[in-house]
């Protein structure tokens, strides 16, 4: 029995949440992963997870060993790094998480000239609207938007984004322009599909509900931005969608000082070691050039 790939095949299924999970996540059968499991519980004398028909359970004999199995594996994958020479020159595979909508526009072109820039490294792009567990998922560098709630990561910030609540100049100058979020019940608004129709803004510091009337609903940013263009409602977009329209005059922002506080984007990565030239290396190139992309947002023009 290889002891390692046991090891590997156990922690897979433990952070997959089940032996069928973590034989999708190895792409491997599922007999062969529960056999692997098996085989390890057998060579140990003991139980590591108790299985049921919906999820599996550590045992506290099997706590102990996966925490030790981790530390292992970490270690061992970190002596293969230094062997390989990762930490002379950034090679091997690099896996990065990104928001879909922000990393499509703005974090894949910067991560393709790192890529061409070093031949050695090659990418493997994760682009998900969810938290990704870096380190049971086993991703290297993440792009996050907002608040970071984990602690036990690293993180730079890399600039802000800004909620905006904006309008067609020809939507307006029809309707007219709405100098207090309270206006907005008389206004029509483009709304997101399966999300609440009501709109929060902050005033005087406290939280304010509104609903604008519902004149069309749509699934994506890009919908949203072609509706506004068009003068079908008013819209609220995050500043990253809409840099373009800002900038042309073809989007107006209203209600400016009640969107809130600007929230962050950091660059977040885990560390156990050393940390592997090709992240370090990666981190150094993205920050300055998402900044440079990032560092004009909230500074758009605005309808008075």
């Amino acid at each position: 029995m290889d002891r390692l790939d046991a090891m590997r095949v156990l922690l897979a299924v433990v952070d997959s949440g089940s032996l069928s999970a973590g034989s999708r996540k190895l792409n491997a059968p599922l007999p062969s992963v529960s056999r692997k499991v098996a085989d390890l519980e057998r060579y140990l004398g003991a139980n590591l997870i108790i299985r049921t028909s919906r999820n599996l359970q550590l045992t506290d004999a099997g706590r102990d060993y996966v925490e030790a199995a981790r530390k292992i594996i970490a270690d061992v994958e970190e002596v293969e790094r230094r062997a390989s020479g990762e930490y002379q020159t950034p090679r091997g595979l690099l896996t990065i998480t990104m928001p879909i909508e922000f990393g499509h526009r703005y974090v894949l072109p910067i991560a393709l000239d790192f890529m061409n820039r070093h031949p050695e490294v090659t990418l493997n792009i994760l682009s998900i609207d969810r938290t990704v567990h870096l380190v049971n998922e086993q991703v290297d560098v993440a792009i996050r938007l907002g608040e970071l709630v984990d602690s036990s990561l690293y993180a730079v910030k890399a600039g802000e984004f800004r909620l905006l609540t904006c309008a067609s100049p020809a939507y307006l100058e029809r309707r007219g322009t709405p100098q207090h979020p309270s206006e907005l019940a008389g206004h029509d608004g483009i709304m997101f599909h399966n999300r609440s129709f009501f709109w929060n803004f902050e005033i005087d510091g406290a939280p304010f509900e509104v609903m604008p009337r519902n004149r069309i609903e749509v699934t994506t940013a890009a919908n949203c931005v072609v509706a506004a263009r068009h003068g079908a409602g008013i819209a609220r977009l995050f500043d990253y969608q809409v840099p373009e329209e800002m900038a042309s005059g073809a989007l107006v922002q209203i209600l400016k000082d009640y969107d809130g506080d600007p929230k962050p984007i950091h660059i977040v990565y885990s560390r156990q070691g050393l940390l592997a030239l090709k992240v370090r290396t990666f981190i150094d190139w993205v920050l300055p050039r998402l900044r440079a992309a990032c560092g004009n947002y909230g500074d758009v023009p605005s309808a008075e």
